[in-house]
């Protein structure tokens, strides 16, 4: 560990600050963000080839007390996120989704972008399901909010949750369920930017459902903007009414078209499930994050989905994965076209080292596909652990960006090595165990160019001492987790 201490004083020697506006809460307060590393934790990422300028800054982690919170401690399987300007515009507040605590923790950044404070939001009596990916909904760039639209898996009956990040005195245990987004076992719901349809709120969300039946879905809700309660929910399908994904082929384009699901309110999640084929909605092998691609009102209509892939039906969905683009009609967005981009099934295919694409983050101009910690998929004979990939939009070039760092060496095997459901120690952990949460374009708010902050999932590093973090009853994950922030990272 001494090296490591070294590492991180080096690297904190090299911070650099920049300045930025405070353009989203209506001030001019001068910010200045300082890029450190503010964890004890060393990032547990590897820069691959062509991208050894990024810089990686470890922001923080569950072994960090922070100074205005001695007793928190930040939840495992960090997934979701959104950050934005405090409302008095003197630092940052950040919604992080701790998936498999059924938590959502809210931190505290001052304006050189420092962790100082951290607290449960929801704990998981509040949560009620794991909370997978999450969107922070503005009304500059959505047309309402903020409020963090938190979702909930692991269940037919799961709904989204809607948090606004300036709740004062939160209560954790009290549910912030949004009826109007109905019942899924969902991944994320992305609201489009408020010019893709104007004077609508169009909200994207993905079903990571992988049962036999049905699979999951891409849902739609259309309300005027800002109504999440009066709205009406559709689900993909193509017009042809084909079900089977696999018939769709990799660089094709297939129209599709959005169906309505009546009455969905009013009834339950399986109800919902019921009603799958009768709609003829399209069976994807575990839709998972999805994003819209940025920089113009026509761009906001390009969707990008991943579908992470599933091993119990080969012969109807993916097994190792594909990501999706869905290009929706400029005047009505319940018509559109969907093209599989990348295919990971494909033995010589540019994607046949994909390990089930689970996050995604899109730009301008790159999709980032992060990889999921499905562990059949190291049959393939590739012994790697998730990459983070990027596929530019213009040409289709896909190129490795990081890869976890499992740190399987002998003076850290036992602290990163552990069995993920016990925290006992269990020697070196399986390629593919560890997988990544939200990849999120920060570089606007923090006035730094290409700044993300990134969520890092280590399943194996786990200890009995991360239990119950929030305080909660449902749930018992033992695992730590980490948020990085990456400069360098080309939109």
């Amino acid at each position: 560990m001494k090296n490591l201490n070294k590492l991180a004083s080096a690297l904190l020697a090299l911070s650099i600050a920049f300045s930025g506006c405070d353009n989203d809460n209506g001030g001019n307060n001068p910010v200045t963000v300082q890029l450190k590393n503010h964890s004890k934790i060393p990032a547990l990422v590897k820069k691959q080839s062509g991208f050894e300028s990024l810089e990686i800054f470890s922001l923080i982690s569950s072994d960090d007390t922070l100074e205005q919170s001695k007793d928190y401690i930040f939840g495992g399987t960090a997934d979701g996120l959104g950050v934005l300007r405090s409302q008095d515009g003197k630092g940052f507040v950040m919604l992080v989704n701790n998936e498999d605590n059924f938590s959502v923790s809210r931190i505290t950044l001052d304006e050189t972008f420092k962790p100082v404070k951290g607290e449960y939001m929801l704990n998981s009596d509040g949560g009620q399901w794991r909370l997978c990916s999450g969107t922070l909904a503005t009304p500059q760039e959505h047309g309402f909010g903020p409020m963090y639209l938190s979702v909930g898996e692991s269940d037919v009956e799961a709904q989204t949750h809607g948090l606004n990040p300036y709740e004062a005195n939160p209560t954790p245990t009290s549910s912030r369920a949004l009826k109007g987004l109905g019942h899924w076992s969902g991944e994320n719901a992305v609201p489009l930017h408020k010019d893709a349809f104007p004077g609508k709120t169009v909200i994207i969300m993905g079903e990571d459902a992988s049962d036999a039946v049905t699979g999951g879905q891409v849902v739609m809700y259309v309300s005027s903007t800002g109504d999440l309660n009066n709205g009406s929910q559709y689900v993909l399908r193509r017009t042809n009414q084909t079900q089977t994904e696999l018939d769709m082929k990799e660089g094709q384009s297939y129209d599709v078209e959005f169906i309505k699901i009546d009455d969905y309110q009013t009834i339950t999640g399986a109800a919902i499930q019921a009603k799958v084929d009768e709609l003829k909605a399209i069976e994807f092998g575990r839709v998972e994050d999805l994003d819209y691609r940025k920089g113009s009102a026509a761009n906001a209509r390009e969707i990008y989905f991943n579908v992470t892939g599933q091993d119990n039906k080969p012969e109807e969905r993916t097994k190792f994965g594909r990501v999706y683009k869905l290009v929706l009609d400029g005047t009505d967005p319940l018509k559109g076209k969907l093209t599989p981009v990348l295919d990971g099934d494909l033995p010589n295919g540019k994607a046949n080292e994909f390990q089930n694409p689970d996050n995604i983050c899109v730009t301008q101009n790159y999709v980032y596909i992060e990889e999921d910690s499905n562990l059949y998929g190291n049959v393939k004979g590739t012994q790697h652990d998730g990459y983070i990939w990027q596929y530019t939009i213009a040409t289709g070039e896909l190129k490795k960006v990081l890869e976890l760092d499992h740190h399987r060496t002998a003076a850290d095997r036992d602290k990163y090595n552990r069995n993920e459901k016990t925290g006992e120690p269990a020697g070196d952990s399986k390629y593919g165990q560890w997988e990544y949460g939200a990849l999120v374009d920060a570089s606007d708010l923090l006035g730094i160019q290409d700044a993300f902050i990134l969520c890092v999932q280590p399943h194996t590093w786990a200890d009995a001492r991360y239990k119950n973090p929030d305080k909660g009853t449902k749930a018992t994950s033992v695992q730590a987790s980490q948020i990085l922030v990456l400069k360098g990272l080309p939109r």
